[in-house]
């Protein structure tokens, strides 16, 4: 049996900084401390740099899921990230975006997340912490797991 991969999708599957660079002045300043509230933002926003090839791969070989937090003051977050996921990734991943504020609630082997928020940090399997010393970015990660059986 195939083992359970989650990857969360701000600053590991997308680089939410691409999306600000993108917003207005006068955006950038009315939400200036809530930055992912601004409605649409999550569609400005480009792929973390190799994120779409090492999904790729990572969904041949895992049975792998997007697994992400969208803001409660910005409906607009939820169908964006949906648009992304099918603009972006594609095929491999229909049907397998899950949106939760409490992402230990998913069972699973792996979580490749760069923060412990919304339950990243109580996830029973084991937490891949992106964008850290051990796992600087894709190519850290694609070593790491390519070592493992699965």
């Amino acid at each position: 049996m195939s083992k359970i991969l989650y990857i969360d999708m701000d600053s590991v599957l997308v680089n939410f900084q691409s999306g600000i660079e993108r917003l207005e002045l006068e955006e950038r300043i009315a939400y200036k401390d809530d930055l992912d509230d601004v409605p649409g933002i999550f569609a400005l926003m480009d792929p973390v740099e190799d994120a779409i090839e090492s999904y790729h791969n990572l969904a041949g070989r895992f049975d792998t899921y997007v697994l992400s937090t969208a803001p409660w003051n910005n409906p607009s977050a939820w169908s964006d990230k949906l648009h992304w996921v099918k603009k972006h990734l594609g095929a491999p991943a229909h049907k397998r975006l899950i949106l939760t504020h409490h992402k230990n609630l998913n069972i699973g082997d792996y979580l490749i997340d760069d923060r412990l928020a919304n339950g990243a940090g109580f996830f029973t399997g084991e937490h891949i912490r992106f964008a850290t010393e051990q796992y600087p970015d894709w190519k850290s990660v694609m070593i790491y797991l390519n070592g493992k059986e699965h």
